[in-house]
């Protein structure tokens, strides 16, 4: 590598990690209102994108009656989720919370059952046979009470991007100059 990427690559290196533990500690200090901040940058992103969709598919003739029907009617949804995100944000917030949370624990007991069914091929069954199980036992658990979940989720996304953000930043100070 150039000493210039290195440079670049650790300067990226600190940016990303003195981000991530700012938002960390955001996260863990106001968990509400960066729950709500969060929502905002959603909403905003569904009204930008449903625009787009719309601007979009006015005019593209290339794409046939359903394609530009399709891009409009997917714009008017963006711009409607948008709208009643910055109508409710914290209502929104909780939502997305409590959604994002049955979404992970769904897909956490479909990975254990999918384990088990690949178990014939597996080198390590033991091994399988754990990580479906616990996999499994967490998705239930999640799906068992949203809230808590929810909570724990938030949590553990706030304590992750400290302590990963807190060392990329040690990274980038005591790693290579050249």
């Amino acid at each position: 590598m150039t000493p210039e990427s290195v440079k670049g690559a650790r300067l990226a290196l600190l940016i990303s990690g003195m981000a991530a533990v700012g938002f960390g500690v955001a996260v863990l200090v106001w968990p509400t209102k960066t729950a709500v901040a969060l929502t905002a940058v959603i909403g905003a992103y569904a009204l930008i994108a449903g625009v787009a969709y719309v601007v979009l598919g006015i005019p593209a003739k290339d794409l046939g009656a359903g394609g530009r029907i399709g891009h409009v009617l997917l714009g008017v949804l963006y711009v409607i989720a948008g709208v009643y995100a910055f109508s409710s944000l914290q209502q929104t917030a909780v939502f997305l919370a409590l959604f994002l949370t049955a979404m992970v624990g769904f897909m956490w007991i479909v990975e254990g059952f999918t384990a088990l069914f690949t178990l014939a091929r597996a080198k390590s069954k033991t091994l399988t046979i754990l990580f479906a199980i616990v996999s499994v036992l967490a998705g239930f658990t999640l799906l068992s009470s949203l809230v808590w979940g929810a909570v724990f989720l938030w949590w553990f996304l706030g304590i992750s991007l400290v302590v990963l953000g807190a060392l990329n930043v040690v990274r980038a100070v005591v790693g290579p100059r050249d």
